[in-house]
């Protein structure tokens, strides 16, 4: 919620409403694209703390898949940009931001107001279907899912509109950090991660984690 109220404060800027229509840092999105997106990681919540199984067909209740299954999974990695998949996702995104900055904020604040109750009350073994993937996580990686895409497009957003990055409390900050660590190392292991991170003569040149 820390982080979540700290995208809802950047959506709010004036300069985020000010650049709306032009080009973000981004290559093909705009500033209201970029924020719809950012949005969009808010707004997701909702559906996920509807009845367990929501958008599931009826007996067909699955099994959460852990985090790194995910993302090794997930179609947009390495996807091209002029693709469909990342097409889509933009698109998805401008329709998000359609109606302007200020009420693109009122709906993540009222969203936010609900999570807030609704995530105190929620199961500790609560599982979220993601219809969009046709996979589900548990409600803590889903909420981590959504922390990672937070932390990077709040960077994203901030950047294209000439704001300091918000940084993360640490409660956020650490789980993201130890998810991305992994990912890294799975993609590129050890040796090039622990180089870039402390020999940058010998690392690997690109190393990333998408």
């Amino acid at each position: 919620m820390e982080t979540a109220t700290q995208a809802e404060a950047l959506l709010g800027a004036a300069e985020v409403a000010a650049s709306w229509e032009k080009p973000s840092a981004l290559a093909q999105w705009t500033v209201g694209g970029l924020a719809g997106h950012l949005a969009y990681q808010i707004l997701s919540v909702d559906p996920a703390l509807q009845e367990p199984g929501s958008g599931q067909k009826p007996g067909s209740r699955q099994e959460p898949i852990s985090v790194l299954e995910h993302y090794a999974r997930a179609v947009w990695i390495d996807a091209p940009l002029d693709g469909e998949v990342n097409s889509g996702i933009r698109a998805k995104g401008e329709g998000i931001s359609s109606e302007g900055a200020g009420r693109l904020r009122q709906r993540v604040r009222a969203a936010l107001d609900g999570q807030r109750t609704g995530l105190a009350d929620a199961q500790d073994d609560r599982v979220v279907f993601m219809p969009q993937t046709g996979w589900a996580l548990s409600l803590d990686d889903f909420l981590l899912t959504r922390m990672v895409e937070l932390a990077v497009h709040m960077d994203d957003l901030a950047v294209s509109v000439g704001l300091r990055a918000p940084e993360l409390p640490g409660v956020a900050f650490e789980p993201v950090l130890a998810l991305l660590t992994g990912l890294a190392v799975r993609r590129h292991g050890q040796a090039a991660l622990l180089r870039a991170l402390t020999r940058a003569e010998r690392a690997p040149a690109g190393i990333t984690v998408f």
